[in-house]
């Protein structure tokens, strides 16, 4: 049996053992791979891995072997699901592996403006200062703010835990209502949520529905100073109408760890925006994650052959 993954740069292997893929058979992992490279790197391949790298009806039709494919990941827009399924080929996903470090993604971006730490970072200017305190920026405590979450799957829950836990008020808006009440958190739909939060996260899917959601009609909205989180997807917001937000103060700031085009461009939008801060896509990639990533890559495709799927997508 051939094993092949297409793009294991995204896990890096340098800090992720691979090797153990090798107990189903020959396993062989690239890069990154290239469309141009795609069929040659595949065209044996039974078991096909990967996380970027698109697999589409022309693609899949061309590999005749292929009998699974293994996203490493959670969305799964990369594979033609439809197609996959005309071909009988299985194609399987990871869920909830990266929670933990989201959620410590989140308040790492809410504690750095509470507290102002990139705003005095510099040892130069502490020392050129005559007091044994100095700041310039107004610093405020958590506590008692309150945040608000648009969606409320497994990362916003671990969101809203953390938050309780600093006394913070927790706002959420879904889809689907609540079964049941939960202590410390309030149900509100998406208004409520916009007008009253100091801290907006996203936490929701990019559907057709909700594409550019955060727009100008959602700003104006916001509290001047409320602070826009994303760590879901980049699509969720339309960027012209955050930049122009945030230069003309209609909120106070966004950390955002997802755009819509990624890697962006150099000369993006939001690049320049005083108050925007963007990280590159880390909020799901630390250690622990990525180790919890493959194990279940690995368990779905060790379930796979022995008749036993899981966590496949129809």
């Amino acid at each position: 049996m051939r094993i092949v993954f297409l793009d294991s740069y995204t896990v890096h292997p340098e800090e992720i053992n691979l090797d153990v893929f090798k107990v189903f058979g020959e396993f062989v992992h690239y890069d990154r791979t290239v469309p141009s490279e795609l069929i040659e790197r595949a065209h044996n391949a039974e078991i096909i891995l990967t996380n970027k790298v698109v697999l589409d009806k022309t693609t899949m039709s061309q590999l005749p072997k292929l009998k699974y494919i293994g996203v490493t990941a959670t969305g799964f827009n990369v594979v033609d699901i439809k197609a996959a399924n005309e071909l009988g080929i299985t194609v399987t996903n990871v869920r909830n592996y990266s929670s933990n470090s989201v959620a410590q993604q989140v308040f790492a971006m809410i504690l750095s403006f509470a507290n102002r730490l990139s705003e005095h970072s510099s040892f130069e200017t502490w020392a050129s200062q005559p007091d044994f305190c100095y700041y310039n920026y107004s610093l405020s405590e958590i506590a008692g703010k309150t945040i608000g979450l648009i969606g409320f799957g497994n990362i916003a829950q671990k969101v809203a835990q953390i938050a309780l836990a600093f006394d913070m008020k927790v706002l959420i808006n879904k889809r689907t209502p609540l079964d049941s009440p939960l202590e410390g958190i309030t149900e509100v739909d998406l208004d409520t949520l916009l007008k009253s939060s100091d801290f907006i996260s996203l936490h929701c899917p990019l559907t057709a529905d909700n594409e550019k959601f955060m727009d100008v009609s959602a700003y104006k909205k916001m509290k001047n100073s409320a602070i826009l989180i994303n760590t879901a997807r980049g699509g969720l917001i339309n960027e012209s109408d955050l930049r122009e937000a945030l230069n003309s103060g209609e909120i106070a700031g966004a950390y955002l760890d997802v755009l819509a085009v990624e890697p962006p461009a150099k000369d993006h939008i939001l690049a320049d925006v005083q108050h925007c801060r963007i990280s590159p896509h880390i909020a799901w990639a630390s250690y622990e994650a990525r180790q919890k990533l493959m194990q279940i890559v690995f368990e779905n495709l060790k379930c796979f052959l022995e008749g036993k799927p899981q966590n496949v997508i129809k």
